[in-house]
């Protein structure tokens, strides 16, 4: 029987994998990075995912195998942020086997490595993930559970139109998009619960971070920038205190009004509201919140902005932590006299369908030969392997440790 790849498009990966690397390669092409995978729920698995290593070997092969094609390349040059030297660059690009390792341990746990050019290493990140997910749940698929998973969307639809319903056209809009490509059940599954949720509420449902199924059903691709980005910043060369301006501003000076949300919890969104300034304010769009209490954060969010007199309902707040339509509902009332919002939902949408979920990562935790780490507003997603650095960055930006429980 011949093997059919899991990965057979190298679009099939979210958008902001595409801007972050357009500014590498024009920035900082030469940064070395070391990405690590982590399975936060390693107690919670049906079996070990040691299992599926041989599995994954085959898969990676195969990842490395594919090389965009011409009307993919089409497809990106069609987005007016993507620059045409990039595309250029991405016709000769190959994921280069050499940079990933994969091993196990005594406890069956799984241990993947990557290491090298950031402009290669940067771009296996939700690639590996999503094929982690899918190798994992192969095993468990049975028709009672795609009957279940059926059953959630469709209850998922059901409360979609009846929210539809009750939106006031004077208001803001409810928007959500799919975030889920990293944990999804299988891209063929994700691809159904797009398809359901465009088809039947187009007005909320606003895209997917997903680029292979934004162009094959037609849709927007949504992304903007993620945590590594910012940490990559940590080991450049600037002061470590000025590492989230020099990222802001690597930005702009890259897309120069487009893809205008900043992230806000590399260090925590009190020490991110220090760095962004009234310049960063006018510049960017809005803020993506991905850690922390989200009505805590928001509120924040608009004090500062009053505090800089900016009217807060030209802004954006864009959700993306953990979210089911029934909670970024209720953020959307919450903040929609003060604030345009937009939800980004991931696992809640693509791997719904009754098993626990894998919580897994692929950190950036090295970048040139440095330590770099995320202070996230939530403990348990803070991520370093370099505990002295992680104090260091604490006492940088004057970030109290959390209690202990």
């Amino acid at each position: 029987m011949s093997h059919t790849p899991i990965i057979h498009s190298l679009l099939d990966t979210d958008l902001y994998k595409f801007t972050m690397l357009q500014v590498v390669l024009h920035q900082f092409p030469q940064a070395h990075g070391v990405y690590e995978f982590r399975c936060r729920n390693n107690d919670q698995t049906v079996y070990p995912l040691a299992d599926i290593k041989d599995e994954l070997e085959r898969e990676l092969d195969a990842l490395c195998e594919v090389k965009f094609r011409e009307d993919e390349l089409t497809y990106l040059r069609s987005m007016r942020f993507i620059k045409s030297d990039f595309v250029d660059y991405l016709e000769l690009f190959q994921l280069k086997r050499r940079f990933i390792k994969v091993s196990t341990d005594e406890a069956g746990r799984l241990n993947i490595k990557v290491e090298g050019p950031i402009i290669q290493a940067m771009f296996f990140e939700i690639f590996v993930l999503a094929i982690v997910n899918e190798l994992y749940f192969r095993r468990l698929e049975t028709p009672e559970v795609l009957a279940e998973g059926q059953r959630r969307l469709d209850a998922k639809v059901a409360l979609l139109e009846e929210l539809d319903n009750r939106q006031d056209p004077r208001e803001p809009p409810f928007l959500i998009s799919d975030f889920g490509t990293r944990r999804r059940y299988t891209l063929a599954w994700q691809e159904h619960v797009i398809q359901t949720l465009h088809q039947a509420v187009p007005d909320i449902f606003r895209g997917t971070s997903n680029v292979y199924l934004a162009k094959k059903l037609g849709i927007t691709p949504i992304g903007t920038m993620a945590h590594e980005f910012l940490q990559a910043f940590q080991a450049l060369d600037v002061r470590l205190r000025d590492f989230q301006k020099a990222a802001l501003e690597a930005w702009v000076h890259e897309y120069r009004g487009d893809l205008g949300i900043a992230l806000t919890d590399v260090v925590g969104m009190d020490a991110f509201l220090r760095d962004f300034d009234l310049y960063f304010a006018k510049l960017f769009d809005g803020l993506r919140h991905d850690s922390g209490d989200p009505y805590e954060w928001g509120d924040k969010a608009w004090r500062h902005y009053k505090k800089l007199k900016i009217d807060s309902r030209t802004k954006m707040l864009t959700f993306s932590d953990s979210l089911n339509i029934e909670k970024s509902w209720g953020l959307h009332q919450y903040f929609k006299s003060r604030f345009k919002t937009s939800f980004g939902i991931g696992t809640n949408l693509t791997n719904d369908l009754g098993h626990t979920t894998l919580n897994i990562v692929l950190k950036l935790v090295e970048c040139n030969g440095q330590s770099v780490a995320k202070l996230s507003d939530s403990p348990g997603k803070t991520m370093t392997d370099n505990d002295t650095f992680l104090a260091y960055l604490r006492q940088v930006f004057d970030i109290a440790e959390p209690a202990s429980k």
